[in-house]
């Protein structure tokens, strides 16, 4: 497990950020999952913000590679600013 940021930068901002999660230990058939908690904080974002931005963003996980990690996209229905903070989780 561990945290994340997405950042979709400055104004006017982005439908879409990534990040990419180094895990040396996994492989190409592990299974990940990201999601936000409610009560985490960013730089640019209150607990607030965290709590209902699941109302416009949705967060997937890409396939592994084996001994590198993954990447987790975020797609937003409407443009966001700033950095958020997810959490994920792997497993084989």
């Amino acid at each position: 497990t561990g945290t994340a940021t997405l950042d979709f930068g400055a104004s006017p901002g982005s439908n879409e950020a990534e990040s990419a999660v180094a895990v040396p230990a996994i492989t190409a058939g592990a299974k990940c999952e990201a999601w936000i908690m409610a009560d985490d904080t960013s730089a640019d974002h209150t607990a607030s913000d965290h709590r209902y931005v699941g109302l416009w963003l949705a967060l997937t996980c890409g396939t592994p590679s084996a001994g590198v990690g993954f990447t987790i996209y975020g797609r937003a229905s409407e443009k966001l600013t700033g950095t958020f903070t997810v959490r994920y989780v792997w497993a084989e």
